[in-house]
């Protein structure tokens, strides 16, 4: 008997995603991004987002179906991102999930958007260590946490941005300095010309006294923001390449000095490093560098699912799947806020 088809459905943010996934193994997925929509306003704009999601949703499916060489009747499971994310975002692809579903007469699952991120990576490198933690860094999140069975345990919360998450802070640095939108390309494109010594950036909340695993990049990010003003009121140019390569040295310093010492305090030999800010070049180097140098096994997924999109939503469906996990049952409802308790949006289950 061959493994269940999980369709995966991803649109809490601009990107509409679709993927399909068995036993572990990606077998095609589509993504389709209204990025260039919100590109002129320097940030997402959720209605915006929503009606991409609208317009998209029927041709990524196909597109997906398409490069897996299947059709909607093999699909055994629908799994869909019901939070956290935009509401308007999220609601459209909750519908479409619920459609399918109800077409196919196939179970519904909804999961939480940030255990895809983490389940994402078993596409690359196979089942998870039994226990790792996990740094996950994106426009919206930064967090780290301790997971022991994705589909079955409780997700331990270790520390949570106070503020800005990291990629945000990308944005917003990025537009300081006249760069592109989305700023995390644009910043590690520019820092590669950079000097990352150039400017002692803070790192906030490094001290002793502090909570040892939590974020802070708001400050960051004005530190940055007043530099660039001062040197400009003093008829100086301002070197973008060393800005940004100073910056982006301190988020990587911080997310991954925190992320090491999260991993010895608990005791776990492994390292998973997910999200839209792990594709970022210097924050994977460093990750691999302190890692290698601490006995540490680094687990990324390459950079094309980092970001979000379909597979990964499809990929925590199927271990929920494989695991006998309930269904979640048509009258799911969307949690644009959903705190992250386990895989499954109601939480951990036995």
């Amino acid at each position: 008997m061959s493994a269940p088809v999980v369709l995966g459905v991803e649109t809490s943010c601009d990107e509409t995603g679709v993927g399909l996934v068995s036993d572990g193994v990606l077998l095609g997925d589509a993504l389709a991004s209204s990025m260039d929509a919100h590109a002129r306003f320097g940030g997402v704009v959720p209605e915006v987002a929503a009606r991409a999601h609208l317009e998209s949703m029927v041709p990524v499916v196909r597109q997906a179906l398409e490069a897996a060489s299947l059709d909607l009747a093999d699909v055994d499971a629908v799994a869909v991102t019901a939070g956290p994310g935009l509401s308007t975002a999220v609601q459209v692809g909750l519908a479409a999930a619920k459609a399918l579903a109800f077409a196919l007469d196939r179970p519904l699952y909804g999961v939480h958007h940030l255990a895809g991120h983490a389940a994402v990576d078993v596409l690359e490198h196979g089942p998870l260590p039994p226990r790792c933690v996990a740094l996950v860094v994106s426009g919206g999140h930064t967090s780290l946490l301790l997971l022991g069975d994705l589909a079955r345990d409780p997700v331990v919360h270790l520390g949570d941005t106070t503020d800005d998450a990291a990629g945000e802070a990308f944005d917003k640095v990025a537009r300081v300095l006249g760069l592109a939108y989305p700023g995390g390309p644009a910043i590690d494109a520019a820092a590669r010309d950079g000097d990352p010594r150039a400017i002692a950036f803070p790192r906030a909340l490094s001290r002793p006294s502090d909570p040892p695993y939590a974020f802070s990049f708001s400050g960051l990010k004005t530190a940055v923001a007043r530099w660039v003003e001062a040197r400009a009121d003093a008829g100086g140019e301002v070197p973008v390449a060393d800005v940004a390569a100073s910056f982006q040295e301190a988020v990587a310093d911080v997310l991954t000095r925190k992320a090491l010492a999260a991993c010895r305090e608990h005791r776990v030999d492994a390292l998973l490093l997910v999200g839209g800010v792990a594709a970022n070049s210097r924050v994977r180097a460093l990750a691999e560098e302190r890692c290698a140098a601490a006995g540490i096994q680094l687990r990324v997924p390459r950079p094309r699912l980092c970001t979000d999109n379909g597979a990964m939503i499809a990929a925590v469906g199927d271990l929920l799947v494989r695991g006998g996990a309930p269904a979640s049952g048509l009258d799911l409802a969307a949690d644009p806020s959903a705190p992250l308790t386990g895989a499954l949006l109601a939480g951990p289950w036995t």
